[in-house]
């Protein structure tokens, strides 16, 4: 979405769903990212409201929005999806929003919860701010590589 990613402050990752978002948010100085919560929507207007108070309530400086991409690295039709909601997330909370690719994210959230012995709801109720977690630890680490863009968007 855009080339201004600032590069100091707090940044959230996000792992888009039409149902719920799994948020990750990171340290001030972008050491760690933590899981922070699922969001379950709940219409435009509450969304908005909820990311705005977000933005507001934890200083954050922008949002890393997964991209879900085919196997070969095209876009989907989720992608589209995805493109959508960081415009409308930027749009709502006037934070840089950039993309990040989430191919096994929630393969790796999956592994993460094996050994925790977790029933199937608790690691469906983890899944995603997990999965947004490691979307976000995985910009971070791509950042450091490319300090100068704070990352690639991928456009």
């Amino acid at each position: 979405m855009t080339d201004q990613f600032p590069l100091a402050g707090r940044i959230a990752g996000i792992d888009y769903g039409q149902v719920r978002i799994g948020i990750a948010i990171t340290d001030a100085g972008r050491s760690i990212a933590s899981p922070w919560e699922n969001y379950t929507r709940r219409g435009e207007a509450a969304d908005a409201r909820y990311f705005q108070e977000l933005v507001a309530q934890e200083d954050l400086q922008g949002f890393v929005v997964g991209l879900p991409l085919h196997m070969s690295g095209d876009e989907s039709q989720k992608s589209a999806e995805a493109r959508r909601f960081g415009a409308w997330l930027q749009a709502e909370t006037r934070c840089p929003v950039t993309f990040h690719d989430e191919r096994y994210s929630s393969a790796a959230a999956d592994a993460f919860m094996v050994g925790a012995e977790l029933t199937s709801k608790q690691r469906k109720k983890r899944r995603d701010m997990l999965a947004a977690q490691v979307i976000l630890s995985s910009f971070l680490e791509q950042s450091s590589e490319s300090p100068e863009r704070g990352g690639r968007p991928l456009e």
